[in-house]
Formats: structure tokens, sequence, C-alpha cells
């Protein structure tokens, strides 16, 4: 007996090891956890509304509340895109609709502090004292909330899973509170950071797909995974005075730069971080900084590398790397000194750089071949510019001179380089595009100029279309739009197409124009029919109180003016008016 028993517990505990080996871990389900509002199937159309590639009911998310459909707002039959406005001097916020005519609005709140959209525009981000509040659906009702003393900066994941929330009040060595990364489905706490130094925000920088996160220190990058929040393969990468890094927006690279040790040149390297592979590595000299700009979806890096050759001041190189090539090829165009700005355009190989002192400021177009070659298209001489605004669909852009330079506004067409307008909006600190490239607006904010604050919508060709004056007006910042659901293809076939959809929103135009005197009609039938309802209640009232006011008045009717004859006493009256005498000599 007792070998059997023997017998039966090693067999036992062998069972138990290889069951607790297979133990699901805390972290495990997570990643099996998709949230689609209102949507029923999921499918791989559907992929931007999804956390994860794997599909699972509702009831799998521990803590998570159900609160409506929150892409609402994509369902505008006018398809208007939305912002955000904060006026009164940061005490009031209001949400708008876009329309040509005038803003429609959609909400209105009392909100002491800033606020900020979400990547995909599911959620606005509200600050308090004590921490953050996410809003969203039809209504704007809360969503979620994180409490964090004193924050002060935030940032979302690219798949809205997650937020970090940033506060100097709530550090501590035994418990980092600095930097807190939660999850917006449950509310709950993922994992807490110490923070060195918050003066280079955002201090964790998040891979395309929302699966990974990076941060540098000292000498150190650390690549953090998720849902665990813990370190890619549980160490993080030596790099020995690692300045700047940087994720590619389309793939999974990473690109940072090391400035120069002694003799040891600067270099400039990309990175595939899961098999932790060098795939370009780029040596510069006599380098005094180096700036890291992506092209949106990742096609193109450019390192803007400041020189000091000997002999002169400082020259600015383009560092281009072509990513779609083999091992991200490089090449470089250079640009003589005082570069003021530089910006891609979202989907091309084309960019634009600022470059002079004022007032003899220069813009230059330049553009990336396939063989490598860098072209100049056109440069424009003696610009009022200091900042580029590329239209979100590319194509388009404006040329700003904000703040010092009163407000110049240039708008350009980049497919043959033309002027198409120049105007001024005086004082203007801010532009902003609307997520589809159609109007562009430009504010004066009270934050950085007291007087004249405003904000004008124009449309992507530089026609005035709205002036909206808000008392001491301060930020008005867009609601991105989630990736479209149409392929490329799709998209080959609409732009081939247009004319035939020009003509639907031609007439839609008209309709629209025609709207105003419609409303105004239905408006003024509207009031005759509550006049009427008015006037029946008030004849009816008048009907019942027939017999009070006989009682009052001694049984005398007074309804009637012809009631009570015999009772009347004539009078007759004589005025006398004017008396004129005519001679009648004069009329023969």
């Amino acid at each position: 007996i007792n070998n059997i028993m023997t017998s039966y517990f090693i067999v036992f505990f062998c069972l138990l090891e290889d069951v607790l080996r297979e133990r699901p871990l805390e972290a495990d389900g997570i990643d099996s956890v998709v949230v689609v509002d209102s949507v029923p199937q999921v499918g791989p159309e559907l992929e931007f509304y999804i956390f994860s590639d794997k599909t699972i009911n509702y009831d799998s998310v521990k803590n998570y509340v159900f609160r409506g459909f929150h892409m609402h707002w994509l369902e505008d039959p006018d398809c208007r895109d939305q912002y955000s406005v904060i006026y009164e001097s940061g005490e009031q916020t209001a949400i708008f609709s876009n329309d040509s005519k005038e803003p429609i609005l959609v909400e209105e709140r009392a909100v002491k502090t800033y606020v900020r959209w979400s990547l995909k525009g599911t959620y606005l981000a509200t600050f308090h004292q004590r921490g953050i509040a996410l809003w969203g659906g039809e209504k704007f009702k809360q969503i979620q909330r994180f409490s964090h003393q004193g924050v002060s900066l935030i940032d979302f994941s690219p798949c809205e899973r997650y937020v970090v929330t940033f506060s100097p009040l709530m550090d501590t060595k035994e418990d980092p509170q600095a930097i807190i990364i939660w999850d917006i489905l449950t509310g709950q706490k993922k994992r807490g950071f110490h923070c060195e130094s918050s003066a280079h925000w955002h201090i964790f920088k998040w891979s395309p797909d929302g699966k990974c996160f990076a941060r540098m220190t000292q000498d150190t990058l650390s690549i953090y995974e998720i849902p665990s929040m813990s370190l890619l393969d549980k160490k993080s990468l030596k790099i020995s005075g690692i300045k700047d890094f940087s994720w590619s927006p389309g793939d999974n690279i990473i690109a940072f730069w090391v400035p120069e040790d002694k003799d040891i040149p600067a270099r400039v390297t990309l990175m595939q971080f899961l098999s932790r592979l060098e795939i370009r590595v780029r040596n510069l000299f006599n380098v005094v900084d180096c700036k890291l700009h992506w092209q949106r979806q990742g096609d193109y890096l450019c390192v803007k590398v400041d020189r000091t050759p000997r002999g002169s001041g400082i020259v600015t190189n383009f560092e281009i790397f072509r990513m779609r090539e083999m091992k991200g090829e490089g090449t470089s165009v250079v640009v003589l000194k005082s570069i003021i700005g530089f910006a891609w355009e979202p989907n091309g190989g084309r960019f634009a750089v600022l470059h002079g002192k004022s007032p003899r400021i220069n813009a230059s177009f330049y553009h990336v071949k396939s063989n490598g070659k860098i072209d100049l298209i056109k440069m424009f001489d003696n610009q009022q510019a200091n900042s580029i605004f590329w239209s979100p669909q590319g194509q388009f852009m404006v040329l700003a001179g904000l703040r010092s330079m009163n407000g110049a506004l240039v708008f350009v067409d980049t497919s043959d380089c033309t002027i198409m307008y120049i105007v001024e909006h005086y004082m203007a600190s801010d532009v902003e595009w609307d997520p589809t490239g159609r109007y562009v607006v430009t504010s004066v904010s009270w934050w950085s100029h007291k007087v004249d604050n405003a904000y004008w919508l124009w449309t992507f060709q530089g026609h005035l279309v709205q002036k909206n004056n808000k008392d001491r007006f301060c930020q008005l910042l867009w609601r991105q739009c989630p990736p479209t659901l149409l392929s490329q293809e799709q998209i080959k076939a609409i732009k081939k197409d247009l004319k035939k959809y020009s003509k639907i929103f031609e007439q839609k135009d008209r309709l629209s124009q025609s709207k105003a005197s419609k409303e105004l009609v239905d408006k003024r039938h509207l009031m005759m029919e509550e006049y009427r309802r008015y006037k029946d209640s008030a004849i009816q009232l008048y009907n019942q109180q027939r017999e009070l006011r006989l009682q009052l008045r001694g049984g005398v009717d007074t309804d009637e003016l012809d009631s009570n004859v015999e009772d009347w006493e004539e009078e007759a009256i004589e005025f006398f008016i004017s008396e004129e005498i005519i001679n009648l000599g004069d009329l023969m």
C-alpha cells in the first residue's frame, strides 16, 4: 500500500507541476481582450476599433463598464469635424462641429485647466488638480478618471488603450509616482516610474503599433512591452552617450544618435528593436547637434545635422535615409546657415526648409527621388515666415510668420509650387489644420497676446470663411479621426470618379444655401402655430369665466356691444376743427 501511495503522489505532483507551468499569469488575459463599441462582430475590416488581434466577450474585461458608442461623431451625415475651444482665460471649454456658415455648439463645460484629445479622437481628457478625466460618446459623459495629484502632462498610446500621466509632486524613492501608466478600459494603474528630468516630454515614446514603449536615461535605452510593463528581454540597452531617439511611424525601427567622444565620431544608428540588429550606421564629424525628423508614413528619415567646419559658422546638413530601400540607404543635401524650420510632406517624398535671416528668409522645397537624388523644386525669396504647416493630406501648406512676424500667411500649392494667396491674421500665435485638410484655423491666444483674441477659419486655398471672437480665447484643438477603412485601391477608385461625387456635393451645397430661408419659414410657421394654440386656450378660459363676470357686474352682460340697448343714451357732440374763407371771384 505504501508503494502504491508513493507512486500516486509522485504522479500527482508531476501532473501538478505541468498544470502550474501552464497557469495563466495576471497579465496574460489582457492581450486577449478586445473592446468594440456597438459592433457585434469583429472582422479584419474593423481593426482600428479594436485594441488587440484576438476576440473575447466584454465580460472578460475585469472592471470594464460599457458606456455607449464612442465613435458617435463619425456618424454625422454631413461629415463635420469637431474641435474644442478654451476661452475666458481657461475657465470655459466648448466643443463645436465645424460648419462653413457658423460653428455648431455640441457641448459646453466649465473646465478651469487644459484639455487634450486622444490620438484617434475617441476621448477628451480634462486636467484637474487631483488627476484627469476622460469624456466621450454622444453627450460627452465621463468615461474614466485617474487620480494623480498635480498632474501636468499626459500622453496616449497609439492604440488608445493606455494613458501616461506626469506629476512633479508625487515622486518618492520607495514608491515611484511621478509617471504613471494607466489602463483606460479598467481605470487601473499598471505601473509607476521615477522621473529624473521632465525637461523633454514625451519621456516615454510609443512604438507605432502601441505594443512597446521606450525611455532614454543616461547611457541607457530601456524598452518595455505591454501588457506586463516589464523590460523587453528583461534588460536595457547600454548605449554610451545616447542623446536622443525616435521610433519610426511605420515600422518597429528605432533611430538614435550619439555625439562625438574624443577621436570617436558622432553616429546615427537605425536599429530593429526586436532583434537588436543595427541595419544602418552613419558616422558624422564636427557635430554640434542632431534632430531626428521622420516622415509620417516612415518612408524617410531626415537627420538635421548642425556642424562647425573649420573657418566658418554653423552649417546644416540634412542626412536623408530612404527606409524602403535596402538597409535604409542614405544621402545628404547641404543647406547653408541659419535654418529656421524643416517639415516633411505627410505622404510623399517632399520637404520644405525655411532658412536665412529676417527680413530675407527663404522657403525652399525639395523632392527625394526614387534613385536617391534630391532636387530643389522651388525657392521663394524674402518670406515673412518662421513656421511650416503642411496639410494632413499633403500638397498644400501654409508658411506662417507667427507672433513677432505679425501673422503673415502664405498659402502654397506644392504640386506646381505656386502661391495661391497671401493674407494676414495680425498677431496670430497658432495654426491648426483640420484632419481632412479642407480647412485651416489661425488664432490669437490670450496666453500669448492679451488683445484681439479670436480664431479665423480659412479654406485650404486661403479664402477666409469665418471670424470667431471669443472672450479671452486661449486654444483650439481639432478632434482627430481614426485611420480610414478604405483600401488604397478603393481610394484610387474614388479619386478616379471624383467628378461623379463632385456633382452630389455641389447639389448638397446648393441645398445648404437655401436651407437658411427654409429654416426661417419653418421658424415662422412654428411661431404662428404657438400663437394659435395660445389664442384658443385664452378664448376657452374667457368662455369659462362668463358666469363669474355676470355675477360681478350684477347680471349685466357686457360681452357684446349690442347687449342692453334700452340703457343706451345717445349724445351728439360737435367739434370745430378749422375755418377757411374762399373768395369766389378768384375761382371765376
